[in-house]
C-alpha cells in the first residue's frame, strides 16, 4: 500500500507534487488547475492486488489530460474503471463525452487519449486492469470508454465487486478476485451490446414501416425518413446496416418486391409504366433494368408469365 498526502507539502509546492503523484500512481497525466491558489489539498492511496491496482483519490478542481504525448510515454496497456464518490467528472475519450456523477462509473483505455474535467472538489475509486488480463474481451470492454454507467444491472455488479475488493489483503484469493472483476466489467459490455442490438432492431422496424409507406415517393431518402422518425442520418444508417444492407438497398428491394406483387396480379389493369410510378421509379426504363437485375426477367416478361400461369393460392 502507498499513500501520497499532498497537503503535507508547503502550499506553494502542492500542485507540482500532485502532478508527480498522479504520474507515479497511475500513468502519465498532465493536470491544470482551475483556481489560482497556492494550496492544492489532495490525497491518493493505492493497494495492489495481483495484477490489479486499486486506488482511492480526492483532489481539487482541475483538468487532467492523457493526450497523445502522454500515451506515447505510457509503459504498458491498461483499462481504468473509475467510480465517482464525490463531485462530478466530465470524461472524454474516442469522441465520446459524458458527465459521471457520484455512484456512477466510467472506463478509460490508456492506449488512447482521454481527458477528465473536475469543476469542484472530487473523489474517486479507480481500479487499473491490464489489457492482457481482459484478453479476448478487450474490444467489448473498450466500447464502454468515455461513457457514464450507473450501478444497475451488470453495472451494479461492477460497483459491488469493487467495493468488496477494496478491503482485501494483497494475495487474498487473487486469481478468483481478478476474474470476478474482469467478468463484471465484461458483463456490462455484453449487456450494452444486447441493449444496442434490441434498440437497433426496434429502430430498423420503424424505418421499414416508413419506407413501406413512402415507396411511391421518388424523393424517399435517408434525410426524409430520419427527419420523420426524429433520429440522425448516422443513427439511421447504423440501424439499417445492422440488418445486412444499406438504406438504398432496402428501398430498392422493397420497391421491386412490391412491383413483383403487382405484376403477379393476373387481373391487374395497371400498365408496367403505372406500376413503376406506383413504387417510386422515375420511369419505365430504369424500372425494367432494376427489375431484370433482381429477378432475371423484364417486368413485361414477368407479367406475361403470370397471365399464362395464374396463381392458384
Amino acid at each position: 500500500m502507498a499513500v501520497w498526502d499532498v497537503a503535507a507539502r508547503p502550499p506553494g509546492e502542492q500542485f507540482g507534487y500532485w502532478r508527480e503523484v498522479i504520474c507515479e500512481a497511475f500513468v502519465p497525466l498532465t493536470p491544470s488547475r482551475l483556481r489560482a491558489t497556492d494550496d492544492f489539498h489532495s490525497r491518493v492511496e493505492t493497494r495492489p492486488l495481483g495484477q490489479i491496482v486499486r486506488a482511492r483519490l480526492a483532489s481539487q478542481p482541475q483538468r487532467t489530460a492523457h493526450g497523445a504525448r502522454e500515451v506515447a510515454r505510457t509503459d504498458g496497456a491498461y483499462v481504468f474503471v473509475n467510480v465517482q464518490t464525490a463531485g462530478t467528472c466530465a470524461v472524454e475519450q474516442g469522441g465520446r463525452r459524458a458527465v459521471v456523477r457520484p455512484g456512477r462509473f466510467t472506463v478509460v483505455d490508456t492506449t488512447e487519449p482521454y481527458h477528465f474535467g473536475f469543476d469542484d472538489p472530487w473523489g474517486m475509486v479507480s481500479y487499473r486492469i491490464p489489457h492482457a488480463m481482459i484478453g479476448g474481451r478487450l474490444d467489448a470492454v473498450r466500447s464502454l470508454t468515455g461513457r457514464s454507467w450507473d450501478a444497475t444491472g451488470a453495472g451494479g455488479v461492477v460497483t459491488a465487486v469493487m467495493a468488496s475488493m477494496w478491503g482485501l489483503e494483497a494475495g487474498a484469493g487473487t486469481p478468483d478476485v481478478e476474474h470476478a472483476m474482469v467478468s463484471a466489467v465484461s458483463a456490462v459490455a455484453a449487456e450494452r451490446a444486447a441493449g444496442s442490438d434490441d434498440r437497433r432492431a426496434v429502430l430498423r422496424a420503424e424505418i421499414e414501416r416508413h419506407v413501406e409507406r413512402g415507396l411511391a415517393d421518388p424523393s424517399l431518402s435517408v434525410a426524409t425518413v430520419s427527419r420523420e422518425i426524429g433520429v440522425s442520418a448516422r443513427t439511421l444508417h447504423a440501424a439499417v446496416s445492422a440488418g445486412g444492407e444499406t438504406f438504398a438497398a432496402m428501398v430498392r428491394r422493397r420497391r421491386l418486391e412490391r412491383a413483383a406483387t403487382l405484376l403477379a396480379d393476373a387481373g391487374g389493369r395497371s400498365s408496367v409504366t403505372e406500376i413503376a410510378a406506383s413504387v417510386g421509379f422515375d420511369g419505365p426504363s430504369s424500372f425494367s433494368r432494376a427489375f431484370r437485375r433482381r429477378f432475371g426477367r423484364t417486368p413485361t416478361e414477368a407479367r406475361a408469365r403470370n397471365v399464362q400461369e395464374p396463381r392458384t393460392d
